[in-house]
């Protein structure tokens, strides 16, 4: 687990994308799908600074995180080469869900806003279990 003392996370998290030629449509813009996949990996990054990774958390605690719901507001496009900054910042702890609100900006422009909300899971399963203690006790000073 991270020295949370070194991650500051109180105020959100954000990773770096740089928009890739395989990202784009034939418009030239990036494929809407695609911020789902870099919101993914903000996630999973946002989580690595909390100190869990996911396969640990899968073999040791017998828990995944899932996607349960996704609303996305698409703003403006994103386009090849294009710096991206992906946000994550926790809204909701409930019982076996976490609600997190994602932001796509380029610069201070914000290109898409999402609401995601993921479900905790027994990874062998898929039922939804309560989110260990061990968990919460990293996430709820966060909030």
């Amino acid at each position: 687990m991270a020295d949370l003392r070194q991650v500051d996370l109180s105020k959100g998290f954000s990773w770096p994308v740089r928009v890739y030629w395989e990202d784009t449509d034939a418009g030239g813009v990036v494929y809407y799908a695609n911020y789902l996949r870099f919101m993914e990996r903000a996630r999973s990054e946002w989580l690595r600074a909390l100190g869990f990774e996911q396969d640990v958390l899968r073999d040791t605690q017998g828990v995944a995180f899932v996607v349960r719901r996704v609303e996305v507001d698409y703003l403006a496009p994103a386009r090849f080469n294009d710096a991206l900054a992906v946000s994550v910042e926790l809204k909701r702890i409930g019982g076996a869900s976490l609600t997190v609100e994602q932001t796509v900006a380029r610069g201070v422009t914000p290109l898409v806003a999402a609401r995601v909300t993921l479900a905790c899971v027994d990874a062998a399963l898929f039922k939804p279990v309560k989110i260990p203690a061990s968990i919460l006790s990293v996430l709820e000073p966060v909030t």
